[in-house]
């Protein structure tokens, strides 16, 4: 048990450590055209459990059926639990910032025009996604600042139909939609 929390305290280290080298590199060139095709949201579950509104971005975008991908993030959670979106937890960090659950890798294995990061907190395992994310927009909440977010919006988080207009707003003046 000692020796497994001395483990995860350098596991965490090494991601800490992996988030400040990946911001420190130029920012990701997408080769895509403006516009949104693709859609990827990461959901704090902890904090929103709704993670099904996301699918409104099908109709608000006009996207394809396929086009939004969600992946949710649990402090803890079982295995054995039936969850409507894929989940990934602290006990999925691997070492060098790797992620180690087969949904996270399916999810930073696409390429997506928008990147909803849904979290106000910074947490390691929420930031480590958004940063091996390849998105040509990133967009969340201003608290956790523009290390992780192009677009940061000032809305509360338990309020999505907010989110979701501002969201739409901002990206009609950026002539995306």
């Amino acid at each position: 048990m000692f020796l497994k929390g001395i483990k995860d305290k350098f596991k965490q280290k090494s991601g800490r450590k992996y988030i400040k080298q990946a911001l420190e590199k130029p920012n990701y060139v997408s080769t895509r055209e403006k516009g949104i095709s693709s859609l990827g949201c990461i959901v704090d579950l902890d904090k929103f459990e709704k993670s099904d509104l996301f699918f409104q971005f099908l109709e608000d975008f006009s996207l394809r059926p396929n086009a939004v991908k969600i992946i949710g993030y649990k402090s803890y959670y079982d295995k054995n639990s039936p969850y409507s979106t894929p989940v990934f937890s602290d006990k999925d960090l691997g070492w060098n910032g790797e992620i180690e659950n087969s949904y996270a890798l399916e999810f930073l294995s696409r390429e997506y025009d928008l990147l909803v990061n849904y979290y106000n907190e910074n947490s390691l395992l929420l930031n480590l996604m958004s940063v091996k994310t390849k998105a040509r927009i990133k967009v969340g909440f201003s608290e956790v600042g523009p290390d992780f977010n192009d677009l940061m919006l000032d809305t509360p988080i338990e309020d999505f139909k907010i989110f979701k207009a501002e969201l739409k707003k901002y990206l009609g003046v950026f002539k995306e939609i």
